[in-house]
């Protein structure tokens, strides 16, 4: 008897010991390596790829933003997403397509309303959009519709109102754009894309120097 409470006893201490050396080893000191190393070789990533403006985190470069007035650039649009009344920098609690075909009348109502918007908006004296021009990015949601990203031929279509509303000249804008133009990964992964925040973050650093 006293053997057999002897052995469990010894079973029970050799249990904890091993509970409490994988506690310490996957639970405390394999994390903190990780987060050491991430902080060390991949801090903007590790941190959210944070933007900043003026000392102020305003943003993340990998998630785009609405509600832009018309003084700045415009993000892809962020239809079938849900909204929230706490979060209202961002309006949104999901990430995911409309999942409409592209024969579904909603959605086809939604791309015409769209592309409308972006004809009239960006329309200014001397400059008239075509419908023709209006690329899809510029009136479809992306996979997530969090794309922080705009095509270069959606950031040039809005130039021109983005420059008359700022009192600036065409040719200072489109330098702007030019300048935060990304090229593919490697010459041939992806596609050539804006990051519109931090290209609004120019524009008004543009602004403010004057």
């Amino acid at each position: 008897m006293n053997n057999s409470v002897s052995n469990t006893a010894r079973l029970l201490g050799a249990g904890l010991r091993a509970l409490l050396v994988l506690t310490l080893l996957t639970g405390v000191i394999y994390p903190l390596a990780v987060t050491g190393v991430a902080q060390a070789l991949f801090n903007d990533k590790a941190n959210g790829s944070e933007i900043k403006y003026d000392g102020k985190v305003v943003g993340s470069s990998l998630i785009g933003q609405q509600g832009y007035s018309l003084k700045y650039f415009q993000s892809r649009p962020a239809n079938g997403m849900g909204e929230n009344s706490v979060n209202t920098q961002y309006k949104l609690i999901l990430s995911g397509a409309t999942n409409r075909s592209g024969d579904n009348p909603e959605l086809i109502k939604w791309v015409k309303e769209a592309k409308a918007k972006v004809v009239k908006d960006n329309s200014v004296p001397g400059y008239t959009v075509r419908p023709s021009q209006v690329p899809a990015d510029a009136v479809t949601s992306s996979g997530s519709a969090l794309d922080p990203d705009i095509s270069p031929q959606y950031a040039e279509i809005q130039v021109h109102r983005v420059a008359e509303r700022n009192g600036l000249s065409v040719a200072q804008v489109e330098r702007l754009v030019k300048d935060h133009t990304e090229t593919r990964i490697l010459g041939f992964i992806g596609e050539p894309r804006v990051n519109v925040l931090e290209l609004n973050i120019a524009l008004k650093g543009l602004v403010t120097k004057g």
